[in-house]
Order: structure tokens, then sequence, then C-alpha cells
């Protein structure tokens, strides 16, 4: 496979995946609301829900290629924290009704647990079945902070798809959920065998391709998602988004990875990528904590994830 043809196949297996991942959404909330599942508990079960990330995840590590496979958990992370919601603080600066403790450190707990497990240098499937432990245990106690009146909101394409309505019948969101998931399946195969001749014809590292150029193609629309959000008053969607990626992305999706096939942990990982992922995630809590993110703190976000790109390729 040539250069341009690489190209021409990780278009269409982007395109197939972006424009699936968002039917799949919708499938998924027709088929839950068919069986009766209420809003709020849609809400916190599919909380960050991020089926293109995950996809082009496992894809990747079925191929054992670990730099994109980690890149969809770390990359799409910062991208979706520093990225949308640094430059939605940029063009509208949030303040916070509430902010509970609680769920701050549920999010902080969530990567520690994630740099803990890959420390050894290896993403085992062990550390899989942990991870979606500890995923399956947060979701059920903020359904009971819920329970006791603290707000969980949607976030990402979740809150998005309940935004715009038009949520299709259960059959046919039935059909909808299939017919998405096998095109997620053919796009993000396609995505990745084309990333992985590119790869090998123009001599790249796959760890910082992974974590900066595929990781923000693919994470991109949640600026499209949190910035709306933000300008129109909305900062406890944006907030959600902050939350919901970081449940997601450490635990869920990096559980499912792990389990398709155990991940090996670059040294680079460790002693840059993570820290500064752990650094951007605390510096977001605590902002969180005053309720309030005034445009030079998003300003800082957006440097922070120019320190993640530029000192990646440096490396």
């Amino acid at each position: 496979m040539d250069i341009l043809l690489a190209l021409v196949v990780c278009g269409i297996g982007l395109g197939l995946v972006i424009f699936f991942a968002e039917q799949l959404v919708k499938g998924v909330i027709g088929t839950s609301m068919g069986f009766g599942l209420s809003t709020f508990l849609l809400s916190v079960l599919f909380i960050g829900f991020d089926p293109d990330n995950l996809a082009v995840g496992v894809a990747a590590s079925a191929e054992a290629i670990s730099g994109i496979a980690l890149g969809s958990i770390l990359g799409g992370g910062r991208v979706t924290n520093d990225i949308a919601f640094g430059l939605s603080a940029v063009v509208a600066p949030m303040t916070f009704a509430q902010v509970p403790p609680q769920v701050i450190g549920v999010q902080m707990l969530a990567i520690l647990l994630f740099a803990v497990l890959i420390l050894d240098g290896q993403l085992s499937r062990v550390d899989g079945v942990i991870l979606l432990a500890a995923f399956v245990l947060a979701v059920l106690y903020l359904l009971r902070l819920g329970r006791r009146g603290l707000g969980i909101q949607a976030s990402g394409e979740v809150a998005h798809r309940l935004q715009k309505g038009n949520i299709p019948g259960k059959w046919l969101s039935i059909g909808i959920f299939v017919l998405s998931l096998a095109a997620i399946a053919l796009g993000s195969a396609m995505l990745v065998k084309g990333a992985q001749t590119l790869l090998a014809r123009l001599h790249i590292a796959a760890l910082p391709f992974g974590m900066t150029i595929l990781a923000l193609v693919v994470s991109i629309e949640e600026v499209e998602r949190e910035l709306p959000a933000a300008r129109q008053g909305r900062p406890d969607i944006s907030f959600g988004n902050v939350l919901g990626s970081i449940l997601a992305f450490f635990l869920c999706n990096a559980g499912i990875i792990a389990l398709v096939r155990p991940v090996p942990v670059e040294r680079a990982v460790l002693t840059f990528y993570l820290p500064v992922a752990c650094i951007t995630t605390a510096v977001v809590s605590g902002l969180m904590l005053t309720k309030c993110v005034p445009r030079w703190a998003g300003s800082v976000l957006i440097l922070l994830y120019g320190l993640f790109v530029s000192g990646g390729w440096f490396l």
C-alpha cells in the first residue's frame, strides 16, 4: 500500500468512525429509553461514552500498535480536557453553582488507578478487569450521589444527542445500533491499517503519532460539543464532559483495550505523557473546586496541551 492509498484508507476509515459513532449513540439511547431507562440513569450509565476513541484503541490493540492504543486513552483525554475545556473557558469563562468534592475525587482516583496499574510497564488483562470493575463502582457511586440530589449530567456524544432529541423507536434503534457497530469496526480497522502503513513508509514513531495527531483528529469534535454549551451558559455540560471522558478513557476504554490484548507501555509514557496527564487533570480539578474557570485558566490548559504535543515529539 503506497502513501496516497494509505491516506485514502485512513480518510474513509475516519469518516466511517466519526459518522457512525454518533449514530451508535443514537441507537444506544433509543434502545435504552425504549426499554424504560430514565434520562438520568442513561446519563450515569453512559457518562463519557466515546465509541470512536474506543474503536480506534481496540483496533490498534488487536494489531499490537501500543502507541495508538495508549494514544486513544491519554491523547484523547487531553484533547477533551485541555483543548475543548480550555478553549471553552477562553471564549466563555465558566462559573458553577455546585461542584461536589466527591465527584472531583472520583475523577482523580480514576487516573491515579490507571497510573498505578501501568507502572510495571504493561497494561495487562488483569489490569483491564480491575479498570472495568472500577468503572462499574464509579458509576454506582455517581448514581448514589444523584439520588442524594447531586446532579449528574450526560456528557460528550450522549449529551449532544439528548439535546438534539429526535430519538428513534426501540426497534429502529436496535437496527441503527447493529449497523453502526459494524461500520465503526470496519472504519477503525481501515484507519489503523492505513496509519500503520503511513508510520512505516514515513518512518514515524507510533507513540507520538497516536498521542497527538491521531488522538486530535478522532477527538476534535469534542470542541464542537463543549464550546456551544459554555457559550449558552451550560458549564455543567462542559464539566460533565471532563468527568465523563476521564472515567470513559482511563477506566472503561482502557479496560476493554487491555482485555483485547495486553498493551506494552513505553518508557516515554511513564516519564512524560502520564505525568503531564496527571498534572493537567489535577489543574482542572483544582479549578473546578473554585467553582470558576476564567479565561487565563483556559489559556493555561491550552498551553499545557501544547507542552504535551511538543514535548512528545521532542522526546
